[in-house]
């Protein structure tokens, strides 16, 4: 069993993560490949701007009916930072003797050695850089490139503008977005 785990906030998922999560699974033949939402991420400032349960939702709606794409809400449940080595100790426990990939963006690569107990995780996990746009930072680790010019802070901006974000976002994700009157506020 091949498994690659990708977390991040989310906030909100759009087609760059999205394409990204798919090429993923197809080069690196992973059998499930599960997206999870953090609760707050150590590494970056601690603002989101939809709650867990509207990322969450978000989510599900992104990758509904979509083969080999799943969302787990465990970083949600257990509240806190997320770090990285509970959520992969909690998959190995339940997946023994599986191929754990950590998809990670290529703009947190330079922090990676700074990450909970890094030098265990990096013996449980094969990690995989995720490159979107840009030159590629020296490092090395498998890497799966797509240059897409998405981001969710873009996202949030024209939503705060009130810009269109069609096509940026899966329809499902925009009609969270719409209904629960997210990122209406500048918050980026």
């Amino acid at each position: 069993m091949r498994i690659g785990l990708y977390g991040g906030t989310f906030d909100p998922v759009h087609h760059g993560h999205l394409i990204l999560a798919r090429d993923c699974v197809e080069q690196l033949q992973l059998d499930r490949l599960v997206l999870i939402p953090n609760t707050i991420s150590p590494h970056k400032e601690a603002r989101t701007s939809a709650p867990g349960p509207m990322r969450l939702e978000m989510l599900q709606a992104a990758v509904q009916g979509q083969s080999n794409l799943e969302v787990d809400d465990l970083e949600l449940r257990r509240g806190g930072p997320s770090y990285a080595i509970d959520t992969v100790e909690v998959y190995q426990q339940a997946n023994p003797g599986a191929d754990l990939f950590y998809l990670v963006g290529e703009d947190n690569l330079a922090l990676l050695h700074t990450w909970r107990r890094y030098e265990e995780l990096k013996q449980r996990v094969q990690f995989v850089a995720m490159r979107r746009r840009g030159d590629a930072a020296p490092h090395s680790f498998p890497t799966i490139c797509r240059h897409i010019e998405i981001s969710a802070t873009e996202v949030r901006m024209r939503v705060a503008k009130g810009a269109s974000v069609r096509y940026l976002v899966p329809d499902g994700v925009l009609e969270v977005i719409e209904r629960e009157n997210l990122y209406k506020e500048k918050t980026y």
